[in-house]
Order: structure tokens, then C-alpha cells, then sequence
């Protein structure tokens, strides 16, 4: 696959953030655990990347490990609202200018607050999506946190071992 730049990289190349990109050929029923297995890497690395609506009408994206599902309670919470739901799929690309599946914290249409998992701070990098489909970057969680303008906090589900 042709290494071709996106909008993400080239946010993170203007603003001189150290990344490193990862292509592959990406099967529209793969899950965030394929895709990780596919990276050689742990999935609890490898983050999504959700957009959400509260209930004044507000926009908030989290960034929290494909293995994990949304707390929509923690994560009302941490954005200071009654409530929120997730966007509909068709709503993801007018809103964002990003796919779904391809959808990354960096570069959206226009900047929402963003919260990421706690846990990725216990890492040196992570992964999350550059922005279309078949493509990660490996970004430190800090310059992540710094770039997207992002909140850490507790915002998934509780994983049942």
C-alpha cells in the first residue's frame, strides 16, 4: 500500500509532533482487536475514537481502548452534561469530515472538547486512527493529549474479567 500522507500527519508534521505511520488493507467488518492483532500490538494501545452529543445540542469526542465500550454516564459527566448519545453514523462525516472507522481526534472539521481514556497516559505511545481507513499513527498520549486539546478521564465501562 502506497504511504500517502493525511490530514492528520500533516497537522502533526506543521506543528513538528513526532508520530509514525502504520498502513494496512483494512476489511470494513474488522474490530478494533483485528486491527490491533494486525499492528502487533496490545489492544489496550489501540484507541477509538467516538463523537458523541450532549443534551444542550454540544459535540464531544473520546478516545478510549477498542476494547472498551463508552460509559455514556462517565462520560455525561466528565463533559459536564445531563446526557449524551451517540451520533448517528450518517451525522459522522458532515460533522467531522472523517468516516466511520477512519475518524480521529486530529483535524476534525471543527474542534470539540475532546476527552481520552486515563489509562492511556500509562503508556509511551498509542494508536489511533490518521484519519481514513487502513491507517494508524503511534503518537505519545501526551502530544495526543496536547494536539487534540484532550482531558484525561474515566469514561468507560467497567470490564468484567
Amino acid at each position: 500500500m502506497k504511504d500517502e500522507k493525511t490530514n492528520v500527519m500533516r497537522v502533526l508534521d506543521s506543528k513538528k509532533i513526532h508520530y509514525s505511520s502504520h498502513f494496512y488493507i483494512q476489511d470494513p467488518t474488522m474490530s478494533g482487536e483485528d486491527i490491533a492483532a494486525l499492528l502487533n500490538e496490545e489492544p489496550s494501545h489501540v484507541f477509538k475514537t467516538l463523537v458523541t452529543q450532549g443534551k444542550t445540542g454540544n459535540y464531544y469526542v473520546f478516545i478510549i481502548p477498542v476494547t472498551q465500550e463508552l460509559d455514556l454516564k462517565k462520560a455525561a459527566k466528565a463533559a459536564g452534561e445531563k446526557s449524551i448519545a451517540m451520533i448517528k453514523q450518517k451525522e459522522l462525516l458532515p460533522l467531522t469530515g472523517y468516516v466511520h472507522g477512519g475518524c480521529s481526534p486530529i483535524g476534525m472539521k471543527k474542534q470539540f472538547k475532546t476527552f481520552i481514556h486515563e489509562t492511556a497516559t500509562k503508556y509511551e505511545t498509542i494508536f489511533v486512527s490518521a484519519g481514513k481507513l487502513g491507517c494508524q499513527i503511534e503518537i505519545a498520549p501526551t502530544d495526543l493529549m496536547t494536539v487534540a486539546k484532550c482531558t484525561a478521564a474515566d469514561i468507560t465501562q467497567e470490564v468484567n474479567e
